[in-house]
């Protein structure tokens, strides 16, 4: 196997992510900050409907393909699959899935492989490296993201429960 600028922080990413949401209960991972915001559990379904993205990516990339490799309309595959009312370990757990079949494939790959393209949505070439960097940057926008939404979910839920309390109810 060849190391390559950007594999550490992949093999990292998964671990990352549990890491993230551990110990939240379910009523913090499905805290939403504000209508429009995901909550916890709807970023991690983002995240694997972005993992099973960039993995036909990857694939089309290997391949040599010279079809354009696609995007995805984000927002309306969250809603669309009511992720909101979905599991958030389900998503955890396709998502570790996926980073561990694609740990192994990579670590077979010869050298080349790394530089092989493909074009992307906007028309751009972009190598299996860059693949892997952006995915590597996604996810940690998202982990940020997560860490915001799980510090508003427990003073929101704090101060819920404060006020219950107060009224004689807790």
């Amino acid at each position: 196997m060849t190391e390559h600028l950007h594999l550490d922080a992949y093999r990292q990413s998964f671990a990352l992510l549990e890491q993230a949401v551990a110990g939240l209960t379910r009523e913090e991972l499905g805290y939403k900050p504000s209508p429009v915001k995901w909550s916890v559990t709807e970023v991690l379904a983002h995240l694997t409907d972005h993992y099973l993205v960039v993995s036909f990516r990857i694939r089309e990339v290997l391949s040599r393909s010279a079809v354009r490799l696609p995007a995805f309309r984000q927002d309306e595959w969250v809603e669309g699959q009511h992720a909101a009312d979905g599991d958030a370990t389900d998503y955890l757990a396709l998502f570790g899935a996926l980073h561990a079949f694609h740990t192994r494939l990579f670590e077979r790959l010869a050298p080349e492989a790394w530089t092989l393209d493909g074009i992307n949505a906007k028309g751009e070439r972009v190598s299996l490296e860059a693949i892997i960097a952006a995915f590597s940057a996604h996810l940690k926008l998202h982990l940020a993201q997560i860490g915001r939404t799980r510090e508003l979910a427990r003073a929101a839920l704090a101060a819920t429960s404060g006020q219950t309390a107060a009224r004689g109810g807790g």
